[in-house]
């Protein structure tokens, strides 16, 4: 495990749409669906448009934190379907601890300066 975590560091930090994807594919979905999970769970703040989308699955397949995992439809509206990879399990772990631990510190970090209203 621990060799996964090494190779997992590698790829931090991670970009913001980049963590919303691999978030989104905590459970297998099509491109569209990725597309839909990111705008609904950033509260419309992040959109991401297919070539954008498609672009960062490519090299998500690349680095080998998702993988194929099949397809949905029948004929012309098959759609190709993604998952995480054990890598891309633990590299998003790992950010999101570290994205806690910023979180942590940007609360201590207002409440010293009183709050920012």
């Amino acid at each position: 495990m621990k060799d996964l975590s090494q190779a997992a560091t590698k790829f931090l930090p991670l970009s913001e749409a980049t963590y919303l994807i691999l978030a989104s594919l905590t459970e297998p979905r099509h491109g569209y669906g990725i597309m839909q999970d990111v705008e609904s769970v950033s509260g419309g703040r992040v959109r991401l448009g297919p070539g954008t989308l498609y672009g960062a699955l490519t090299n998500l397949l690349n680095q080998k934190l998702i993988r194929r995992s099949g397809e949905t439809g029948e004929g012309g509206d098959r759609r190709k379907v993604y998952a995480l990879t054990p890598l891309g399990e633990k590299v998003l772990v790992l950010e999101g601890e570290r994205l806690a631990s910023l979180s942590r510190l940007a609360k201590e970090v207002a409440k010293r300066l009183g709050g920012v209203r």
